[in-house]
């Protein structure tokens, strides 16, 4: 079966990042759809997300104050549309925006940005084996892209498998999700080409630590490192970004990885946690934020295949 993936921009233009300076935030937003929830300690079958931690969110989206947002667990379009016209009401215009649609009917990929995209690709056909089967990659991968003073910049916008899973033999779904990770990886290292002179970011919610096969297979195939994951802390020195209130765990499974080209433009060579008050009422996770500076850091080269790619995709289930 076919099936379209859903590309939503609005107002979109085209012209050159003036900024010296472009910030990047990834953030799982909690099942910003309907769904099955507690609310006030009472299950709710889908059901929205409370209209408090609505307003939270968009208070956490005001402080970190980012250019471009990647955002998981978005619901389909209506409700991107819904967080980008409440962040206008708030006086926090996000008038750029693109949705993915994937094999995941419920809970989507989406990008909010402030700068104009120069690119936008979905893509939501591909897919992997998977004991002994072909599967989808659940969310796909958003590609957009940017125009930056040294030159194109592409965000890949991820959302890997989460740790359930009904396969016994594959406790926590690490087998599904390495598989997902190796095929976003090779497909993003064969729409670059010249992995070493890109300019790009991978960001999103990889659902595992940042020394798992999944989140390493991003940096690095065989032999050859492409890319870095950029250490991120809070204000208090933590580097969780999940918080699991079922057993009160905390880990860290939200990324963003920099290529080696872009590596020397993290401002600090590092990115922020958010620990603002309102994180906790938004959502189970805490954005993670990176500055990139492009004033007077070493000159880095761009790939011509970043400025000629499509700007669509259809996908294949």
């Amino acid at each position: 079966m076919k099936r379209w993936a859903w590309l939503c921009v609005a107002w979109m233009s085209t012209g050159s990042l003036a900024a010296a300076t472009l910030t990047i935030a990834t953030y799982n937003l909690e099942n910003y759809v309907a769904a099955d929830r507690m609310v006030d300690g009472v299950y709710r079958p889908n059901y929205p997300k409370p209209e408090a931690a609505k307003a939270a969110v968009r208070a956490v989206i005001r402080q970190i104050d980012a250019d471009v947002l990647v955002l998981l667990e978005m619901g389909p379009a209506p409700y991107l549309t819904e967080l980008q016209r409440d962040l206008a009401d708030a006086g926090t215009p996000y008038p750029h925006a693109a949705l993915l649609e994937g094999a995941d009917a419920e809970r989507h990929v989406a990008v909010l940005a402030r700068v104009p995209f120069r690119l936008v690709a979905p893509h939501a056909g591909l897919v992997f084996r998977y004991r002994g089967e072909m599967e989808a990659v659940k969310r796909g991968v958003l590609e957009v892209g940017f125009d930056t003073p040294q030159g194109p910049l592409t965000v890949w916008a991820v959302h890997l498998k989460s740790r359930y899973t009904d396969q016994p033999e594959d406790p926590a779904s690490a087998a599904r999700r390495n598989g997902e990770a190796r095929a976003v990886r090779d497909f993003i290292l064969a729409r670059i080409g010249d992995a070493e002179g890109a300019l790009f970011v991978i960001a999103g919610d990889f659902n595992d630590a940042k020394n798992s096969p999944a989140v390493r297979a991003f940096m690095q195939r065989g032999e050859r490192e492409f890319a870095q994951l950029v250490p991120a802390a809070d204000s208090r020195g933590e580097h969780w970004t999940y918080h699991y209130r079922k057993e009160d765990a905390y880990s860290r499974v939200d990324h963003i990885l920099v290529s080696t080209a872009l590596q020397s433009f993290v401002r600090g060579g590092a990115a922020v946690i958010a620990d603002n008050p309102a994180v906790r009422a938004a959502s189970d996770h805490r954005p993670v934020v990176v500055t990139l500076e492009f004033d007077g850091a070493p000159q880095a080269a761009a790939t011509t295949s970043q400025a000629t790619a499509a700007t669509s995709a259809t996908a294949r289930d």
